[in-house]
């Protein structure tokens, strides 16, 4: 009985050494993704508009090709050719001003294991709505640290791109394409990016609320593949 309760033991421990190794590995590598994707984003706020859109993409394919945190389960990693974008469109490229939130309540987003998300707006862009047809509300994304988070939706939603919309700022994430010399945020649609749950029903995303959502198709940023 001695010998069976001291192997019981052993395989607790070895069993919880294991368990810890993993957690290990799985933080190390989603903390090696997050400062990639912070470098990218910093070399592309230093290069030409154009050629940083190349980088961005090229890097990001590299991304979902071969990083351990990938959204893409690991079959399909075998299978990707790259994410599919319109073409550049440098009109849909705005520098625009930020005015007050007011009056707007806190949304509340389920995150699946992460729990309830807090959204508050805090701003409203001015600069989009002669182009666009609305102005766009940015959110503080509370908690420790927080973070500005903007997703939009638009009339391409379901045929042409992710029906859930799309990201242009998640500066969590360092998705953040930084302001003028003047102060007005850059915000480029040909860098709006799905949500890692369009490529998986494993991840759990907030999608962007209703009063985010433009009346035009806006075909810039990622799309669905061509059939």
């Amino acid at each position: 009985m001695k010998n069976q309760i001291i192997a019981g033991a052993e395989s607790t421990r070895s069993g919880a050494r294991l368990s810890a190794s993993a957690v290990l590995e799985n933080m190390a590598s989603l903390q090696d993704w997050r400062r990639q994707v912070a470098d990218l984003y910093a070399a592309v706020r230093a290069m030409p508009t154009e050629a940083g859109w190349t980088q961005w993409r090229s890097v990001r394919d590299r991304l979902f090709r071969e990083h351990r945190q990938s959204p893409l389960a690991a079959a399909r990693r075998q299978r990707f050719r790259g994410i599919r974008y319109f073409s550049y469109d440098p009109a849909l490229r705005f520098e625009v001003g930020l005015r007050p939130a007011i009056g707007r309540e806190t949304i509340r987003v389920e995150a699946g294991k992460d729990g309830a998300m807090v959204l508050r707006p805090y701003a409203l862009t001015d600069g989009l709505e002669g182009a666009l047809g609305r102005e766009l509300t940015l959110y503080w994304i509370e908690g420790y640290g927080g973070g500005t988070f903007l997703p939009f939706g638009d009339a391409s939603n379901g045929e042409e791109t992710f029906a859930g919309g799309r990201y242009l700022l998640d500066t969590i994430k360092s998705a953040d394409l930084g302001a003028t010399s003047q102060g007005r945020t850059i915000l480029d649609f040909n860098f709006a990016y799905y949500p890692s749950c369009a490529y998986s029903e494993a991840w759990v995303c907030p999608l962007s609320p209703i009063e985010n959502r433009l009346p035009a198709a806006i075909r810039a940023g990622e799309r669905n593949p061509l059939s």
